[in-house]
Parts: structure tokens; C-alpha cells; sequence
């Protein structure tokens, strides 16, 4: 009987690949009416504060502006390691979220916080300047 296996064998997909994890795509889109300065001011004074008010429960976060409109996170919650990206739009802010497959699994709540946190946040007229 002939072997039916497969030679050579395939490889996984490097999500697959021990030591990293699946994860999940997640995209939350969340309108604004304010300028990219003042979304991007709003955004920083939550950072500030999520990581002295939150600090035992984050864990690690890290943020950084790769332009002016776009920002890298990476966070760390419940051991678990979430990374994305932000991006201010004119009408919108659009949010990146890789999630490991063990949060995805709550990929509707987090998108939902998201959404309320967000919109809170840009919600308002802007700061006068």
C-alpha cells in the first residue's frame, strides 16, 4: 500500500507556528467631529491616564505616533499580548486591534468598549485654542 502522506510537508502558516499565537483582526470605526489635532490631544490625555489609573490591570502599554495621524499600540491584558494601530481620519478614528485567538473570543465586548470609550472620548465640541 503506497504512503499517502505528504512530502514534503507543508508548512504552517506562521501564525500557527509555536511561539506565536493566532490572532484575530478586529476593526472598530468610531465617528468624530473634530479636527485631527484635538482627537489626536484627546487621545494622549487617555493614554496618561490609562496608564496611571490602570497600570495593575494593563499591565505593559506601550504607544507610539508613527505619524501624525497614526498611532502604534501594544498592551499587555490578563497575560495577554494585544498589539494595533490607530488612525485619525477626518470623520472617523479607525482602530486596528490583532487579538490573540484566547481574546478573541470576546471580540463582540471588546468592540463594544471600544466603541463606548472611543465615542466618549471624541464626543463634544472641541477645546477652544
Amino acid at each position: 500500500m503506497a504512503d499517502c502522506s505528504v512530502w514534503p510537508p507543508l508548512r504552517r502558516p506562521l501564525s500557527q507556528t509555536p511561539g506565536r499565537p493566532d490572532v484575530k483582526p478586529l476593526e472598530v470605526r468610531v465617528p468624530h467631529a473634530l479636527g485631527r489635532e484635538e482627537a489626536r490631544r484627546r487621545i494622549d490625555d487617555a493614554l496618561a491616564r490609562a496608564r496611571s489609573e490602570y497600570a495593575e490591570t494593563l499591565g505593559e502599554l506601550e504607544a507610539t505616533w508613527e505619524a501624525e495621524d497614526r498611532l502604534q499600540f501594544l498592551m499587555t491584558v490578563m497575560g495577554n499580548r494585544i498589539d494595533g494601530d490607530l488612525e485619525i481620519m477626518v470623520e472617523e478614528l479607525i482602530v486596528r486591534v490583532r487579538l490573540p485567538m484566547m481574546a478573541a473570543l470576546f471580540a463582540g465586548r471588546i468592540r463594544e468598549g471600544v466603541q463606548e470609550r472611543l465615542g466618549g472620548l471624541l464626543s463634544g465640541p472641541a477645546s477652544p485654542v
